[in-house]
């Protein structure tokens, strides 16, 4: 079978690129939209390559865990957290080299979040009223680098990346918004810091590691793995929240993904399967775990559909969650307690990339046991 070198690049790419969509918000855990692996949206650039993405993101929370326990009595009664989150990312990577990258990324998000606890209190003790707070705007810028180990040029079968990048706290770690019933006697309005899994950003600067890798198995089928992990040195930030001051964590994230490529007989679509890891530790790698966070993780199997033609790849995957688990933060360690979260049953994802500027005039001839280049 013949095939053009950059269709089979848009193919890697166009996997790889949805491991960019690895980990973000799943409801009250507050992984953030830009927690991902950013790298893999340069997949195998060449030197004086350019790639422009555009990712988007959804998700609806709704259902509280404690531990890996659901708490069902939640929905029934009505008294459940609900986020709805919107993400959407612009990427821009460049090719330094065949083997380096540099990626710059710009993420925006929405949320709006629905509560009874927020506004009074929930039933039967409360006033039982629902409202809704809101937050947008620009999130944690990301800039990052990527290193091929191996020599694109003569491993195509396989390779792996690493990577290095840098998250600065540009998104608003501040927002506010109006919240209702509050005061000793529930009868004030007032503006107040909205809860930390709906604020754009987590308040600090933080450090990724991260690799990426796929293994060629045959003309059909591609294998792919990815290992995320955010280093968030800063401890806590103080935030007036319903009228009290806070104390919010700024916590580590990780993330896990391996999964398979199949090549569809349609030219340039391909189906994906594979699992998934994403979470917040209860205890960070550098500096103290003081403040509130929510700790967890969610376990998803991944499906999802991607077509690349000649310089272009879009994809869809729906991640659908197969456990999730609400694990104790430092307060509920010192207090023997256990608090609760809001998840997601699935995410959706939908990316876009375009590569462009340098071009090679290099084909590839596929076979099940090698890919042989021909100048």
């Amino acid at each position: 079978m013949k095939c053009t070198y950059n269709t089979i690049i848009a193919g890697i790419i166009c996997l790889l690129m949805s491991t960019y969509t690895t980990i973000y918000a799943q409801g009250c855990v507050a992984i953030r939209s830009g927690c991902g692996t950013q790298m893999s949206g340069a997949g195998l650039l060449q030197k004086g390559q350019w790639q422009a993405g555009i990712n988007f993101r959804y998700f609806h929370s709704y259902k509280h865990f404690r531990g890996t326990h659901e708490e069902t009595e939640r929905v029934a009664q009505g008294t459940e957290v609900i986020n709805n989150s919107h993400f959407l990312d612009f990427q821009l990577s460049y090719g330094l080299s065949d083997r380096t990258s540099v990626i710059l990324t710009l993420p925006f998000v929405y949320h709006n979040r629905s509560s009874m606890y927020e506004h009074g209190g929930n039933p039967p003790n409360g006033l039982g009223d629902r409202h809704t707070t809101e937050s947008g705007g620009l999130a944690d810028i990301r800039v990052g680098a990527a290193y091929w180990i191996l020599d694109p040029s003569t491993h195509h079968m396989s390779n792996f990346a690493v990577g290095l990048g840098l998250k600065m706290p540009s998104g608003n770690y501040r927002a506010e918004d109006t919240f209702y019933n509050q005061g000793e006697n529930r009868d004030q309005t007032i503006l107040s810091g909205v809860d930390q899994s709906i604020q754009p950003g987590d308040g600090g600067w933080g450090i990724t590691i991260e690799s990426q890798g796929f293994m060629v198995l045959s003309d059909l089928v591609t294998l792919s793995g990815s290992a995320y992990y955010l280093i968030n040195p800063k401890e806590y930030y103080t935030l007036q929240n319903r009228g009290s001051l806070r104390e919010y964590s700024v916590p580590d994230q990780y993330a896990f993904r391996l999964g398979a490529l199949y090549m569809m007989p349609v030219h340039g679509l391909s189906a994906y399967g594979g699992l998934r890891m994403e979470g917040i530790p209860s205890s960070d790698l550098i500096g103290g775990d003081e403040g509130f966070r929510r700790p967890g993780y969610i376990v998803s199997f991944e499906p999802g559909i991607s077509y690349a033609i000649r310089s272009t790849a879009v994809n869809l995957t729906v991640p659908i969650a197969l456990e999730r688990n609400r694990t104790k933060n430092y307060s509920d360690k010192l207090n023997g307690r256990h608090g609760d979260a809001a998840f997601a049953d699935y995410l959706i994802n939908v990316g876009f990339t375009h590569t462009f500027g340098a071009k090679s005039s290099r084909s590839i001839e596929v076979h099940p046991e090698t890919i042989k280049l021909d100048y």
